[in-house]
């Protein structure tokens, strides 16, 4: 039996992660959130990967919120690199794989062709730092190691999709940020492609989202047109948005590795919408 301890585990990729291996028999999980295990705190974490002897750690956990960590420069390190360094100590003292999970936020977003893994990262704001010091620290104390970046993720919980929803209820029309493009992500393909990693020995950084591409303003369109709403989108500016911290303009990841090293290939990210919307909506 492999046992996979995973963090953050009532969030949308955990959730995902849990329903996408729960058919194989040749795993448990340990399923661990902030109430059970604090990432920040080396002794709790050794604690229980002593105790669980874990085949993998998987680290959904981060401090997310993008605009609070510009205020909260420290909670973001001890969340978003220390909780990473720990579990990357613990896997490689009981000899797990570690998988961590980054975010197209470590570029600056000023690319004009996808960003590939072997890009120079260049964040931006504290999420980014952040986040890019979280993969460097797995890469410093792991020695077996999956780093996944992905962007604009939705799920089983809190998301851009649910709140674009919600809007359309009160609104006949909303104003959506038209000039940022990415690669909006399903957090069920996301974990099809940690679930096809996991097994094997193919070790690295490995750009993780969707196919193709579109603007947040796009994005709610589809949205409103698959959920059958009369809601208008209309495009605003990101200055007009004004948001406390810096977005990346240009979030197009190109899952360059997966493509040069596996047979894993990402849905498109209208298709993955549709049968999200069949399954959460």
């Amino acid at each position: 039996m492999k046992k996979i301890i995973v963090t953050g585990c009532n969030g949308q990729l955990g959730r995902a992660i849990n329903l996408e291996m729960k058919g194989n028999s040749e795993i448990e999980f340990v399923n661990t959130d902030v109430a059970e295990l604090d990432i920040t705190n080396i002794d709790k974490v050794m604690e229980l990967a002593r105790e669980v002897k874990p085949y993998a750690i998987i680290n959904c956990a981060a401090h997310t919120g993008v605009d609070a960590c510009e205020d909260e420069w420290d909670k973001a390190y001890r969340i978003n690199a220390i909780g990473p360094r720990n579990l990357s100590i613990a896997a490689s003292e009981t000899g797990a794989k570690m998988v961590h999970i980054s975010t197209d936020y470590v570029f600056d977003g000023k690319a004009d062709k996808p960003y590939v893994e072997f890009d120079k990262p260049n964040p931006q704001g504290a999420y980014g730092a952040t986040k890019l010091a979280g993969e460097n620290m797995v890469k410093d104390f792991a020695r077996r190691y999956f780093i996944l970046r992905t962007a604009w993720l939705y799920g089983d919980g809190k998301n851009f999709v649910k709140t674009m929803l919600r809007l359309s209820e009160t609104n006949q029309q909303v104003r959506v940020v038209g000039d940022q493009v990415g690669s909006p992500t399903s957090a069920k393909e996301l974990a099809a492609a940690i679930s096809h990693l996991l097994f094997t020995e193919n070790y690295g950084v490995f750009h993780a989202t969707c196919e193709g591409s579109c603007s947040w303003a796009e994005f709610a369109g589809e949205i409103f047109r698959l959920a059958g709403k009369d809601t208008k989108v209309e495009a605003i500016t990101t200055e007009e948005f004004g948001a406390k911290a810096p977005r990346p303009a240009y979030s197009i990841l190109e899952n360059y590795m997966l493509k040069l090293t596996t047979d894993f290939v990402f849905a498109d990210w209208q298709d993955a919408l549709t049968v999200y919307m069949k399954e959460f909506v």
